[in-house]
């Protein structure tokens, strides 16, 4: 009996090594398997995710990189801070707010209520306060800009406010019981003012009584003002207040 206990338990310790090098085999592919795993590369669609957090795409498709602002004197008055989709509710100064945004206040209007080009512009208050329709607005021109430009649609507005900003202007002095015109230098904060508005001005009427929309009315005179079209009703203006204040000198 001695013997036969003697053999079994000899059996038991030669199964116990069998079994350990079994359990270790079956848990060295799904080791294997993880450590493949954490080796593998992330997929290019998390990169390309990650890429658009760290940058912010206007309306998700135009970068703000590589804008290019040739007019040194403008550049402190043309906010360029990355936003999908500028709106600050009002809460900043003009000098402060996004460009792109700017541009949309300035189409928020509801008509002249004067005579220009030959009639009076009423919307009845079309576009006030509405600022999702305008915003849809300007996204559908840039849309249209970079079809027919093939550029960066936030270049090309950069460069027709840089053509449309007059440099001179006049005022009008009495002296004497005599008034009478002054040339004078305009700040870099009111070129800025007057090219948004003029270029806003020009797609309201371009729009105006027309089958022509209003982005592509926008689209059409943001191209002419960046190419210094004289078509174009903001180089116009421009040309029409620099000709007065040389004549004025």
């Amino acid at each position: 009996m001695a013997d036969e206990a003697e053999i079994l338990n000899a059996q038991k310790k030669q199964q116990k090594p069998k079994r350990k090098a079994a359990e270790a085999e079956a848990i060295a592919p799904a080791s294997s398997e993880a450590t493949t795993e954490s080796q593998r590369p992330k997929s290019s669609k998390k990169k390309v995710f990650e890429s658009n957090i760290d940058e912010q795409l206007l309306f998700g498709k135009y970068s703000y990189r590589d804008i290019i602002i040739n007019d040194q004197s403008l550049s402190g008055y043309v906010n360029l801070v990355p936003k999908a989709y500028p709106n600050v509710y009002g809460r900043s100064k003009d000098g402060r707010t996004n460009i792109v945004e700017r541009l949309m206040n300035k189409l928020m209007r509801g008509g002249t209520g004067h005579k220009v080009g030959g009639h009076v512009i009423r919307t009845e208050g079309q576009l006030q306060g509405k600022k999702l329709k305008v915003m849809h607005i300007v996204e559908d021109a840039f849309d249209r800009i970079a079809l027919q430009t093939k550029k960066n649609p936030l270049q090309v507005y950069i460069n027709a406010l840089e053509r449309a900003a007059p440099i001179e202007d006049t005022t009008r002095v009495r002296y004497g019981g005599i008034s009478y015109n002054v040339a004078v230098d305009v700040s870099s904060l009111r070129r800025v003012n007057i090219a948004i508005n003029n270029l806003a001005f020009s797609a309201v009427i371009g729009a105006f009584k027309n089958r022509r929309s209003l982005s592509d009315a926008l689209a059409n005179e943001l191209i002419l003002a960046a190419n210094n079209d004289p078509n174009s009703y903001a180089i116009k203006k421009r040309v029409e207040s620099e000709r007065m204040a040389r004549s004025a000198r």
